[in-house]
Formats: structure tokens, C-alpha cells, sequence
């Protein structure tokens, strides 16, 4: 069983999803927060934190850039619930929130139980719904500060302060290579020379830094792209050529495995 659907909501840069599938996803990333409720089954997943697993009623964050997989426990069908942000829309609320602090930050802990979090959470999913239907944003904007504002409570989120290392500022010249143009084919030599390491020093410190080698990292920044090109109505062969994909049947199989929707039906929503 696989049934995995997409909506825009009435507030820019939200998405709702609503899931029944029995299906596992493959290491990947998002470059959306993203906060959700298992209503069904058993959900189970390996990340940062190491393998979590989250049953009916627990909450689920991901935090973009956070390289996870996910499958189904026991192999049945699992039913979920996420709302997607763009950061720049949920950083704005918590820094109204928060009245000026810093904005940056990151979810604590992939799964977590708390009655008054997911009655929030079923509130503001609601109105994003509602929304779809042509109803005043003003609500579903309420229901998003509530409960933002109960994540920075509980401490759900957390200022992220993590330090810069020699390390990483070798990976940060291979990933501005990357970012330089998603769609150009780089070999793994030039990546290295832009670091200054060696090949086998550059693997090994992207996937220790980042959780993925860099032609899988490259692979999550093309599909990322595409997911806002096809946000903005771009057809779906020009936003396969941009994006670095052979053609659009190498695009609709990529993104399908890791959104779980084609291209097309991702567009449709």
C-alpha cells in the first residue's frame, strides 16, 4: 500500500502531507523543517540520533538538511501527518516568538510524546487543510504561532550552535563548488582540488560531516531545487534540465523515491 499526498496551504511556504504506505525511503534529506504525527502503525527511522521509532500519537521532526531514512515497522502500512516550512517561514515566526533572539535553530529530537504538542500540532493541520479550500489564511497563521510558541516551551527546538572545524571548512569549499551551478557535472577530483585534499580524504570527511557522499549530496540539492521550480510552475522538462537530470523520466524516478509522489502529482497540488 502506498498512498502519499501533497497540498499547498494558505500560507506561503507551508505544505501539508497526509501518508498511508507501507513503503521505506532511502537516505535523504529536506530542505524544509518538517513536524508530523504517526496516527497508525508503527514508523521507525535512522538518523543523527541514531534508529528511532515512533507509534500512534508521537510527533516527528526533521530538521532540513538532516540526512534519514524511513520504513515501516513490521513491514504494515503505517498512516502519518506532516506540515513542511520553509525556513525562512518558520525562522520568522520563532524570531517573532522569541522577540529578536537568535533565529537559528534545530529540532532536539527526531520523536517525541507530548499531549499538548500534538493537540496543537492536529489544530494548526487542520486549518492548513481549511486553508486549501480557500478560507482566510488568518487562522491557519493562529494556529502556527500556537504552536510554534509551545515548541519553544518545551524546548522541542533548540538554538543551534555548532562550531565551525578545519575539517568542515574543507567540505565547505567542495559543497560552494556544488552550489556553484546544481546542474554542472563535477567529478570527485575537482571537488578534492577545491578542497585541497585527496579523493579518499574528501569522502571521508563529507560523509562524516554530512551524512552522505557528495554525489549523493549533490543528488538532494538537485531534487530540492526541483521541488521549488516545480512550486513555481516551471514544466517539468525545463526543470529537469536545470536541475542536472538526464531527462524527465530520470527526474519523476529520483524524486519519486524520496518524495514518495511523481513530479507530476507534486505539481497538481
Amino acid at each position: 500500500m502506498h498512498q502519499v499526498g501533497y497540498r499547498r496551504t494558505a500560507l506561503t511556504g507551508q505544505m501539508a502531507m497526509l501518508a498511508n504506505s507501507s513503503r521505506s525511503f532511502p537516505r535523504h534529506t529536506h530542505d524544509q523543517y518538517g513536524i508530523g504525527v504517526v496516527d497508525a502503525g508503527g514508523h521507525a527511522s535512522a538518523g543523527d540520533a541514531g534508529r528511532v521509532e515512533a507509534g500512534p500519537g508521537s510527533l516527528i521532526f526533521v530538521n532540513p538538511g538532516e540526512v534519514h531514512d524511513g520504513w515501516a515497522v513490521g513491514g504494515a502500512p503505517r498512516t502519518w501527518r506532516m506540515l513542511y516550512f520553509d525556513p525562512a517561514l518558520l525562522l520568522e515566526v520563532l524570531t517573532d516568538i522569541r522577540e529578536g533572539a537568535p533565529p537559528a535553530f534545530s529540532f532536539a529530537a527526531p520523536v517525541t510524546e507530548d499531549h499538548r504538542l500534538r493537540s496543537l500540532f492536529d489544530a494548526a493541520f487542520d486549518q492548513a487543510r481549511s486553508g486549501i479550500q480557500g478560507r482566510s489564511a488568518l487562522a491557519s497563521e493562529a494556529a502556527l504561532f500556537q504552536l510554534a510558541a509551545c515548541l519553544h516551551e518545551v524546548k522541542a527546538a533548540r538554538v543551534s550552535g555548532r562550531l565551525s572545524t578545519v575539517q568542515s571548512v574543507f567540505v565547505r569549499r567542495a559543497r560552494e563548488r556544488i552550489h556553484t551551478d546544481l546542474a554542472a557535472s563535477v567529478s570527485l577530483a575537482q571537488l578534492a582540488r577545491d578542497a585541497g585534499l585527496s579523493r579518499f580524504q574528501l569522502l571521508r570527511h563529507f560523509a562524516r560531516e554530512l551524512g552522505l557522499p557528495p554525489h549523493a549530496y549533490l543528488l538532494q540539492q538537485r531534487i530540492a531545487m526541483a521541488r521549488q521550480m516545480i512550486l513555481r510552475g516551471v514544466p517539468l522538462a525545463e526543470v529537469a534540465m536545470a536541475t542536472g537530470f538526464a531527462d524527465q523520466s530520470h527526474l519523476s524516478r529520483h524524486f519519486s523515491r524520496q518524495m514518495g509522489v511523481s513530479p507530476g502529482r507534486y505539481a497538481a497540488a
